[in-house]
């Protein structure tokens, strides 16, 4: 059987494949993108139908192209960025090779390089990027069994209120997936349950101004690591009807429930832990925080940007956050599903090299192993904060093709001077 040979594997073509191309042909490294699904697959099939980015378009876009459909401040949908990929690929002329999975990595014997077994043959490579990104293996806490009588699915699998079984829901996780798609069921005239844990809560703009450019000028993008107790922190934010402001007294007065962490599970009842009350606060204050800080920012610069008071504006709490449920009969409640907004974890399974950490976490800096010739992309914080996003991870790109290509130049070197001293 023939074998395949290229410089540099990169294995995943959604946003981080498609940037680790980009900057590898700029540094003139041959290179092969291996894709099992479509471009941007995950966009296309694991989100919900009416879900859009979390980013105005003027922000969350590679440099080297617009959206070409919605405008700056708009919210592109779910679509538009898969094919916002798959053209930026066409146009930078992208060896993205689609319908090919990746099953084993292993390096190879006593020479340089990798053997890569797919499911279109076998690969070696001298260099392998896992471009597969955060979002691969839904967590789905093993809490309710799943005899019980109640659709259980994760959030990558919800795509509309008419998928679900007649009657109330239970949204697990108060992220931007979790809020967004509690909201969207509540006004579909369903019964809904939202089960809230500790949270980041941005404005969504603020004096004119988009939360994202807002953490951009107060450098809170490249922060290079989480605050203690932040790692896990998720941010409700949402680009949804043009943008807003998640409030989760604002969800309570449309009629949702809100409840603590989810906790224990037996014989039909579901506890909470008391934290719902904790838990909206820490949001206000972050939410507080950064508006003192964008006010400072406006004051020392002298920016002519409208003041904004109603932003800082607390209503009153409802009666669920006021005298919050401590347990939920399933049945009683009418609770037909379960929506696991509980993210993701990774899975190098196919990644047979020392670069894991005891809890399977890649050892590396900025993208670059702890073993030679495996390189990483689009890992939250990878770099900084802004690692996960489209524009993180396309500057993160540019710092390991450079890497790539340092490497590739010191062995250029040993194989001029072996052919000199063999002459």
């Amino acid at each position: 059987m023939s074998v395949e040979k290229i410089d540099t594997l990169v294995v995943g073509g959604g946003q981080a494949g498609v940037a680790m191309s980009e900057h590898l042909s700029k540094c003139g490294v041959p290179h092969l993108v291996l894709e099992r699904g479509r471009i941007a697959e995950r966009w296309r099939s694991q989100r919900w139908d009416s879900l859009v980015a979390n980013g105005p378009a003027w922000h969350d876009r590679f440099p080297g192209m617009e959206f070409p459909v919605t405008g700056p401040d708009g919210f592109p949908s779910k679509e538009e960025v898969a094919d916002y990929f798959a053209a930026y690929a066409r146009q930078i002329n992208a060896p993205i090779r689609c319908g090919v999975e990746v099953r084993l990595v292993q390096r190879n014997v006593g020479r340089p390089g990798f053997r890569v077994e797919t499911s279109g043959g076998v690969i070696e490579a001298n260099s392998i990027v896992a471009a597969t990104g955060p979002f691969q293996v839904p967590v789905i806490p093993a809490l309710v069994p799943g005899d019980v009588n109640i659709l259980q699915i994760h959030s990558s699998a919800y795509r509309n209120p008419g998928q679900l079984p007649k009657g109330a829901v239970l949204v697990v996780g108060a992220g931007s997936s979790g809020v967004q798609i509690a909201d969207e069921l509540q006004r579909s005239g369903r019964r809904v349950y939202l089960s809230v844990g500790p949270h980041d809560r941005p404005p969504r703009a603020y004096r004119g101004r988009d939360f994202c450019w807002w953490l951009g000028v107060l450098g809170k993008w490249d922060l290079e690591t989480p605050g203690p107790g932040t790692e896990h922190v998720t941010i409700a934010v949402s680009g949804a009807r043009g943008g807003e402001t998640i409030d989760f007294r604002r969800l309570a007065a449309q009629g949702l429930t809100l409840v603590g962490m989810t906790k224990t599970y037996q014989d039909g009842v579901l506890t909470f832990a008391p934290d719902l009350a904790k838990n909206i606060a820490r949001g206000d204050a972050n939410l507080m925080s950064l508006l003192d800080e964008a006010d400072a920012y406006v004051a020392r610069n002298g920016l002519d940007l409208p003041q904004e008071p109603a932003a800082r504006r607390i209503d009153p709490d409802p009666e669920c956050l006021a005298n919050p449920l401590r347990e939920l009969d399933l049945a009683e409640a009418g609770i037909a599903t379960i929506i696991w907004a509980t993210g993701f974890a990774v899975d190098y399974s196919w990644l047979k090299v020392d670069a894991f950490d005891e809890k399977g976490r890649p050892r590396h800096q900025r993208g670059v192993s702890t073993e030679p010739g495996i390189y990483f992309l689009g890992l939250p914080w990878q770099s900084r904060r802004g690692s996960s996003f489209i524009w993180g991870v396309w500057h993160d790109a540019k710092h390991v093709a450079d890497r790539i290509s340092t490497q590739r130049k010191y062995l250029a070197y040993h194989a001029a001077r072996r052919e000199t001293v063999d002459a």
